[in-house]
């Protein structure tokens, strides 16, 4: 696990630490690794590999990380070999109240030394084009009991360097006219995983070391939007400029 990933995505979040061989990796680092690289012409539209391998190819264009839930059973240090292991654990095709959904479950677990030290399940969503004409569903209202909250904002850059560090190719995220007019967004998708990356630091600054954390995507936040970080005990969530829930966790 080469230290200079570690390094950049450092930088991307903001943060002042450089990591360095053998420095514990803060949790949900391991999206800086195991890069599974495609060639153009085996890419959907979007940028992402097309399904049909360990992902089923059920028909539907639209792809979102909805949500994921972790288990950290020991510390993943940079410098050190490891291992990825990914198995699809569920898919179904179901109808919902915008159309045809496709819900897969994949799961990751992470060796280093020949130990297990993560397992990640990681929930992904497929749908079908937005349609312009349909109402978009109101997104909820975020809690206002915080214990603590920070906020943060986003630039393109930004939101460019981390799918470059974590090889993520979906073009909502850098690629505007696209996310306009194909994926029917208001401007650049700030990535979930990036989302629930900060409520992962912040969990760790405020209550310790993480054994385990669950979020839920519940709201795509802009590029240029405002947001908030927040926490109440163990429950942590992210509120965009209007109030409304983006995103939910629990460490």
């Amino acid at each position: 696990m080469d230290p200079a990933r570690a390094a950049a995505l450092d930088v991307t979040l903001g943060r002042a630490v450089q990591t360095q061989a053998g420095d514990v990796l803060p949790p949900f680092y391991h999206q800086a690794y195991f890069w599974s690289p495609a060639p153009a012409e085996v890419l959907g539209r979007d940028g992402h590999p097309r399904v049909g391998g360990i992902i089923p190819d059920m028909g539907l264009q639209r792809r979102m990380w909805a949500g994921g839930r972790l288990t950290f059973h020991s510390p993943l240090r940079a410098g050190i070999r490891a291992k990825k292991t990914t198995t699809c654990e569920t898919s179904q095709r179901k109808e919902g109240r915008t159309g045809p959904l496709g819900f897969v479950t994949l799961r990751h677990d992470i060796e280093q030394a020949g130990q297990l030290c993560v397992t990640e399940w990681q929930d992904l969503v497929y749908r079908q084009d937005a349609d312009p004409t349909s109402v978009k569903p109101t997104a909820p209202s975020a809690p206002n009991d915080a214990e603590t909250e920070d906020a943060v904002s986003f630039s393109t850059t930004q939101l460019f360097r981390y799918s470059a560090v974590t090889f993520n190719g979906h073009r909502i995220h850098y690629d505007l006219p696209y996310a306009r007019q194909i994926e029917g967004y208001e401007g650049l998708v700030v990535h979930g995983p990036l989302l629930a990356q900060l409520l992962m630091l912040k969990a760790l600054r405020e209550l310790g070391p993480l054994e385990a954390f669950s979020f839920r995507a519940t709201s795509p936040l802009m590029d240029f939007e405002r947001a908030v970080l927040c926490r109440r005990g163990r429950d942590l969530w992210v509120r965009g400029p209007d109030g409304r829930q983006c995103m939910t966790a629990q460490a």
